[in-house]
Formats: C-alpha cells, sequence, structure tokens
C-alpha cells in the first residue's frame, strides 16, 4: 500500500469511526426526505442546514453513494467526522479537477474556494455546481444554497438563496426554537424583512402562521427553487419545549397553504435521536 492510501484509508476510517449515526438509523433522512436515485439537494432556510447536510452525507456515504457536498454561499468549516476530505481551492477549475479525480477514492468530498476566518469556507458558484453535476457521475450533490447567522428563523436576502439550475430537491429548515420568539435582530436573520413578509411588528411574537408564511410566501425560503424541482419542509428541534406540539400545528398551517411543489413536511431533532420523529404528507 503505498502512502497516499494509507493516509486515504486513515482519513475514512476516522470518518466512519466518528459517526453517531446507530445502525437502526442509516436511511432515516434519505426516506424521510424521499430521495430518489440521483439527487442535487439544495438547503435553504435556518436552523440546522449545515448539520443537515453533514448529516445526510454521511447516511449516504455509509449506504455507498458517491456524495459532494459545497455552499454557494458560506459554511463553518467541518470537522473530520463530518467529511472524510475537504479540498478548498479559489481555482475552481482546480476544485472540478479534484473532484474528478478523487470522488471515486473517497466517497464524500467536501469543496469550497477560500477560509475567509471565524472558522467559514466561502463557497463555490452555483455554475460550478452545475458543471460537476453534469460532468461526473456522482450519486447527490448537496448545497447549503443561503445563510442564517445562525439564527432558526430568517427570510432570504435579495441575492438570496442561491440555487443552482439543475437542483432536484429543495428543503427549506426552520428551527422550532423560533415559535413563539421575540422578533428583532437579534433572533430573526432580516427580521425586517420578516416583519414585512409576515404582517409581525417588531418585537412581536413570532407565530405558527407566520413559521408557514416564511415556508410558503413567493419571497420566502423557496424563492428561486427551480419550477422542475420538488421541495420538501424540514422543521427541526421538535425537541426543544413543546417543540413537537409547535412543529405538528406549524406544519398544519404550511399545507393548508397548499404550495404546488410541496410534496412533505418533515419533523426532526437533527442533534438528537431519532433524528426524524414524523412525516406529514398534504
Amino acid at each position: 500500500m503505498d502512502p497516499d492510501q494509507k493516509v486515504l484509508y486513515s482519513i475514512i476510517e476516522r470518518f466512519v469511526r466518528g459517526t453517531t449515526i446507530k445502525e437502526e438509523q442509516t436511511g432515516l433522512l434519505i426516506a424521510s426526505l424521499g430521495l430518489k436515485p440521483r439527487e442535487m439537494i439544495s438547503l435553504v432556510g435556518a436552523g440546522g442546514k449545515t448539520t443537515l447536510m453533514f448529516r445526510l452525507a454521511k447516511e449516504l456515504f455509509l449506504s455507498g453513494k458517491k456524495v459532494v457536498t459545497t455552499t454557494t454561499t458560506k459554511i463553518l468549516e467541518p470537522t473530520s467526522e463530518e467529511t472524510p476530505f475537504l479540498f478548498v481551492d479559489p481555482d475552481e477549475e482546480k476544485l472540478k479537477q479534484f473532484v474528478g479525480r478523487h470522488l471515486d477514492k473517497y466517497g464524500h468530498l467536501t469543496i469550497a474556494r477560500e477560509r475567509i476566518g471565524s472558522g467559514k469556507l466561502k463557497g463555490v458558484s452555483s455554475t460550478l455546481t452545475d458543471d460537476l453535476w453534469g460532468s461526473f457521475e456522482m450519486d447527490y450533490m448537496i448545497i447549503e444554497a443561503d445563510g442564517a447567522a445562525g439564527r432558526p428563523v430568517k427570510a432570504p436576502r435579495d441575492s438570496e438563496p442561491v440555487i443552482p439550475f439543475s437542483t432536484t430537491l429543495v428543503v427549506a429548515i426552520l428551527g422550532m426554537d423560533g415559535v413563539e420568539m421575540e422578533l428583532n435582530e437579534k433572533n430573526v436573520f432580516q427580521a425586517d424583512r420578516v416583519s414585512k413578509m409576515t404582517g409581525i411588528q417588531m418585537g412581536g411574537r413570532m407565530t405558527d402562521k407566520a413559521m408557514a408564511v416564511l415556508m410558503t410566501h413567493p419571497e420566502g425560503l423557496f424563492k428561486g427553487a427551480p419550477s422542475s424541482s420538488r421541495v420538501v419542509g424540514f422543521l427541526n428541534k421538535v425537541d426543544v419545549p413543546n417543540g413537537a406540539v409547535k412543529a405538528k400545528r406549524v406544519a398544519e398551517e404550511i399545507l393548508e397553504r397548499k404550495h404546488p411543489q410541496i410534496e412533505r413536511v418533515v419533523l426532526g431533532q437533527l442533534k438528537n435521536e431519532p433524528l426524524v420523529t414524523e412525516v406529514i404528507f398534504p
């Protein structure tokens, strides 16, 4: 075995050994999101996108799929338990070449253009994601397509989300710790936009209906989703106090609005087991 192979196997061994996915949970996210055999998945919203990206990628990797994870905005740099290999380079042609040479070896790659401080990575262009998707036989590409600065609730800025054209599935996330939270800049990303969209005044409390509006409004979380893509709502953090009750109410409000692309709403707790507690269909 040559030195490069030894390093490769060591990285993957640490990655697999570091998993917190129990055997009976393997594939739970895959099934709950209704994944098809080949998908480009864009994640939007607030309250768990990065966690969902790497938990889903690990499920796919452990099931033998080839996966690329990245962002078209910014993400925190992943740990060795989240991805077996991270490659950072400002030259997108070099990123493409790296994926072409190493995806079959590693099974799961994360790519970014630059380390920008505060432990964050600058993502790639949507043009590159579409190019990679059309050029290589990967099974899944998972893209974090907007930011929320760690808050559980958000509305997109004018320039967001950055959803690649080839996206087949858009998953929008909201944290249930945002329900009944005071609407202000500290708690809510783009609070002014959320206020205008929902009608809740600054200083008021986020309601079930307001959360559903963010999910279904034309300028809400699914803004810019390709018309051909499927859409799933993910209500995270049902493990907060009264979270499961809040999530069911929000899910009902979402489905009552009959968004033409939303095919299901998933209730989950991405930092606890089980990762998914319920899937609600229209």
